[in-house]
């Protein structure tokens, strides 16, 4: 879903920012106005803390046009939880132990973890960037392990796969879900998305969401026979089922 704000015959403005945030309500607000997004997010009430940094982030170019969709709609979960957990402390007492104790308490998920690393590596290095920190407490702080780092996640024989169509044969949303990630490779963000309205011509076309890169797939004859079967959703949908087209 995307948000345009456009004052009777002018422009059309996008507003970037998550829907109902703060930071979405300064856009509105400054896009109404005929105000610049600079003037939109001047220094407020509560200015210094985690929680005016994490929303002046999402509404700077390094979140909303530096980022892939894919990657701020995993990092904006994470960036939510800050606020609700310290987004009342100065970004001045965020020191390396912070981030420190932040990894320790999440030790058990270390995937997670290292998730929650990155996105405010990510931050932190934007507000050095721009002046609204004095020095990174994500620097030198490490990656946790993962229980697949050594040999990643295990690939399915042809057996296996084997296995799978005999338990879910064709006419099945197993089989379709299957299918379109065995015969597209794409990931499955984009493997979710992709429907009816991808597909011309025996060639599905879509941009991925992580790269934004237009990739064109020719659909196999296996896969043809799968989709042929279904179940693929509603064809007036822009949207495929969880399943695949």
């Amino acid at each position: 879903m995307v948000w345009y704000v456009r004052r009777g015959a002018g422009p059309r403005i996008r507003l970037r920012a998550e829907y109902g945030s703060t930071a979405f309500w300064e856009e509105y607000r400054a896009a109404v106005d005929g105000r610049t997004l600079v003037e939109a997010v001047a220094p407020a009430s509560g200015a210094g803390t985690l929680k005016w940094l994490i929303e002046r982030y999402m509404v700077h170019s390094a979140w909303t046009k530096d980022l892939s969709v894919a990657t701020r709609g995993q990092r904006s979960g994470i960036l939510k939880a800050a606020v609700a957990i310290a987004g009342h402390e100065p970004v001045s007492a965020i020191n390396k132990r912070s981030i420190q104790e932040g990894m320790e308490r999440r030790r058990e998920k270390p995937h997670g973890a290292n998730n929650w690393l990155k996105t405010m590596r990510g931050l932190f290095a934007w507000a050095v960037e721009n002046g609204h920190a004095t020095s990174d407490p994500t620097h030198a702080v490490k990656l946790l392990g993962g229980p697949n780092d050594r040999n990643g996640f295990h690939t399915w024989t042809e057996e296996e796969v084997a296995r799978f169509e005999g338990r879910w044969p064709l006419g099945t949303r197993e089989r379709v879900a299957l299918d379109v990630l065995l015969y597209t490779g794409l990931r499955r963000g984009d493997a979710a998305r992709i429907g009816r309205p991808h597909l011309r011509n025996g060639v599905l076309r879509l941009a991925t969401q992580k790269t934004s890169q237009e990739v064109s797939i020719r659909v196999l004859p296996a896969l043809a026979m799968t989709l042929d079967a279904g179940p693929i959703g509603d064809s007036r949908s822009s949207r495929a089922s969880a399943a695949g087209p």
